[in-house]
């Protein structure tokens, strides 16, 4: 009789002073042997706490989140969509008078509408909850002493207003920073064409053409440069891949803030030029004149330098410095607690039509809050990848166009020259 219980004895005592310790389960499950034992597996199982990650409230919470989840994706890929500037035929469609149709049958492939499917759906559940319960208790389907859930609309004809301003200063706020960031890529891209247009009218010696190449590089790079520092994602090195030499390219990269680091590439190569430049105007010191126009061309880059630089400080502003914190907090805070009690304040006038009137409300004044989110951040906004695609077209082009522009003025001024005499006087 002692025989059979003898062998399994020792394995149970292993079993359970070997292996049965609740804080390092955890750790040892993930490396289990691939050919446990089966009794001391079924032991430990039985006798171990309860996995955190398949409770009923992680199980909860995880379906809770699924669609705020899903709608967050939707938004945030929308964020890094490519904007494009108008011309004039969308400037057409912009102004069309199916405009309104065409913006109705689009509204369920709208990032913003789609954002707002959780807290619509929230509210409009808590309506439903609040209608069938007042439905419940005035057709006498629970006892007597639950109340109906009614009040007075009096307070919400008092605040309305208030959330309406809310709303508005919120929105208006979130605009104005929109509207700067617009300003300040309006100055980068002027400055970019301009510093551009410079160099290219202000370096005509060949041996300087390497140089003046590499300049040109890098100021159509900055933009780009810039772009990628605000808005989150960018794939910096296929950006600018086209734009650099691979030894250029992997000293910005290395660096910590790329936009700075090419506006040094750019004060260096200006740098190299004006003393050359400089060593020529010393050695003709007759052309006084000429060297005026040196120091007017130099003070023209400096300003445009000081315009990158400004440009970089707007930018970081603007993404380091939200709106007050409390300003946004308020109105959310405002808008959940109007309309977690709005089905309570309608339902003597509606009863069952607070359930629309709710998602009505919800849709609308959440879709207003929503807009102003999305512009404070104003660069994903803006058509930040056209800005430097045309002003890296434009220098191009007008690199391109340089030396045959130039032919054609020399020409005319040859022929002007064989048409008049040293005296002023036309040739007969």
């Amino acid at each position: 009789m002692t025989q059979p219980t003898n062998p399994i004895k020792p394995t149970t005592r292993i079993s359970l002073s070997s292996n049965f310790t609740p804080k390092t389960f955890s750790k040892l499950h993930p490396t289990f042997p691939p050919k446990p034992i089966t009794i001391s597996f079924k032991v430990l199982s039985s006798s171990s706490p309860t996995n955190p990650s398949s409770s009923p409230t992680k199980t909860l919470i995880s379906i809770l989140r699924a669609i705020p989840d899903w709608a967050d994706r939707i938004k945030e890929r929308g964020m890094k969509k490519n904007r494009t500037l108008y011309n004039h035929q969308k400037w057409v469609d912009h102004r069309s008078s199916l405009r309104h149709v065409r913006h109705l049958l689009s509204s369920l492939s709208s990032r913003v509408i789609l954002s707002l499917i959780p807290p619509v759906i929230a509210f409009t559940s808590v309506a439903v909850v609040i209608a069938s319960y007042n439905s419940a208790v005035s057709m006498n389907w629970l006892p007597e002493f639950f109340p109906v859930l009614r009040a007075s609309s009096l307070p919400y004809q008092l605040t309305a207003p208030a959330l309406a301003l809310l709303l508005v200063f919120r929105t208006e706020a979130s605009y104005s920073r929109f509207e700067e960031g617009r300003k300040a890529w309006t100055k980068v891209i002027a400055g970019t064409n301009d510093l551009a247009r410079q160099v290219i009218a202000g370096v005509e010696s060949s041996s300087d053409a390497p140089l003046k190449k590499a300049l040109l590089q890098y100021i159509m790079a900055f933009p780009v440069a810039l772009k990628c520092h605000v808005i989150y994602g960018s794939d910096v090195e296929g950006d600018l891949r086209n734009l650099l030499e691979i030894d250029d390219l992997m000293v910005v990269l290395n660096s910590k803030h790329r936009p700075r680091c090419i506006i040094q590439f750019i004060s260096q190569s200006l740098q190299m030029l004006k003393m050359e430049e400089a060593r020529r105007h010393m050695l003709d010191t007759l052309k006084i004149s000429d060297y005026s126009l040196f120091k007017t061309f130099r003070k023209h880059q400096e300003s445009k330098i000081s315009c990158f630089h400004e440009g970089i400080g707007v930018c970081e502003q603007l993404i380091g410095t939200p709106i007050p914190l409390s300003y946004t907090r308020l109105t959310s805070r405002f808008l959940v607690l109007w309309h977690l009690t709005l089905p309570v304040i309608l339902w003597d006038d509606c009863h069952w039509i607070v359930v629309p009137a709710t998602f009505v409300s919800a849709a609308s004044l959440f879709c207003i809050e929503e807009v102003g989110v999305l512009i404070e951040e104003p660069f994903p906004m803006l058509a930040l990848d056209d800005l430097c695609n045309v002003a890296r077209r434009n220098i191009q082009e007008a690199v391109a166009s340089e030396n045959r522009i130039q032919a054609l003025l020399n020409a005319k001024r040859k022929i002007h020259s064989e048409q008049h005499s040293s005296n002023g006087h036309p040739n007969l």
